[in-house]
């Protein structure tokens, strides 16, 4: 609840001002998909593939921001739907500032999903990517889905908790028919169709 002692501060510079400083609009893509689906590996591409193009642009990525902002939440469903609503507020100052902002999140939940876009209105974007259950499984870049199923994580979503896909997201990657550079390109075209000043 928010207290009702509390005022918004306007500031002197508007979104507009920021995007002509820019070259280009705020906004945030909103990568989501299975642990392995290759959120961080994308998102840390595209920024270096956006920063060398001009862009202000940074990655959240779920790992780090649990190091430090959510730090404090485990990964119950009340924590997941907490960590993201914390991702979605971050995402929206970020984009706001004329940043385009890059999110790595599995963020199981359509609910939560919808929540950030509410949060973060027109400028969010929504990106799925899909590999599929086994692919993701068979990469398992961090062993998590080895210990999931030896029981030794709870709650592990594809496994033990469920993933809820994107029925229309913006743009869906296939990232097991896709290589990394394929879907760079990709998301590039799509990033100047979608926030690039003419």
């Amino acid at each position: 609840m928010v207290s009702s002692n509390i005022t918004a501060v306007s500031h002197g510079v508007s979104e507009q001002q920021r995007w002509q400083k820019h070259g280009h609009s705020g906004g945030v893509l909103w990568f989501t998909g299975l642990s392995g689906s290759g959120k961080s590996t994308l998102a840390m591409a595209l920024e270096v593939e956006l920063f060398a193009r001009g862009y202000e642009t940074f990655v959240l990525d779920g790992d780090n921001l649990r190091h430090g902002l959510n730090a404090n939440l485990g990964f119950s469903d009340e924590d997941r739907s907490e960590n993201i609503r914390r991702v979605g507020e971050v995402a929206a100052l970020f984009a706001k500032s004329g940043v385009v902002v890059l999110t790595a999140f599995i963020s199981p939940f359509i609910s939560d999903r919808n929540r950030a876009r509410d949060i973060i209105g027109d400028a969010f974007h929504e990106i799925h990517l899909d590999p599929g259950l086994a692919a993701c499984e068979a990469r398992d870049p961090k062993g998590l889905y080895k210990k999931a199923r030896a029981g030794e994580i709870p709650d592990f979503t594809g496994i033990s908790s469920p993933y809820e896909a994107p029925e229309s997201p913006e743009l869906r990657i296939d990232t097991q028919q896709q290589s990394v550079e394929q879907s760079i390109e990709q998301l590039s075209v799509y990033v100047d169709r979608i926030f690039r000043l003419a």
